[in-house]
């Protein structure tokens, strides 16, 4: 039998489920046996992730967040996936301090915050379809 657990969850695009997002990723990992920081980092990563499905990808309206798992041996994989209106310019978008919503007072850190507290990070997106966020982390024990 296969090693590999899996989970898919798709959720609206409202800012109270950030935390849901969050709760629930902290739970599912929780088999790895992961230290404390290394569940904060990947809660911060997801939180990022959905975060910017809700204002970026949906402009704050309505649409629908899927976020899937999977977690062989030591290793959680996770997708934040949104079908809003995409990103033009990913390695733009990806820069650290870059917002394409400055007045909301966004810190444009979301990628780089991604970038620091996982081990890998992929984006890919097209203009009118969509972004998906894809991350890995190992868990040392």
């Amino acid at each position: 039998m296969d090693n590999t657990n899996e989970m898919y969850l798709e959720f609206d695009s409202d800012s109270k489920n950030e935390s849901f997002a969050r709760t629930v990723i902290a739970a599912f990992v929780s088999q790895l046996d992961p230290t404390m920081e290394e569940i904060a980092d990947i809660k911060t990563a997801v939180s990022e992730a959905v975060t910017n499905c809700i204002i970026h990808g949906y402009n704050n309206q309505a649409g629908k967040i899927e976020m899937s798992c999977a977690i062989k041996d030591n290793e959680i994989a996770i997708t934040v996936k949104d079908s809003g209106v995409g990103i033009e310019n990913i390695e733009q978008a990806m820069e650290p301090l870059y917002t394409s919503r400055p007045e909301l007072e966004r810190s444009g850190m979301g990628f780089a915050f991604m970038e620091a507290f996982m081990d890998k990070l992929e984006v890919v997106s097209d203009k009118g379809v969509g972004t998906t966020v894809k991350m890995k982390k190992a868990i040392k024990h």
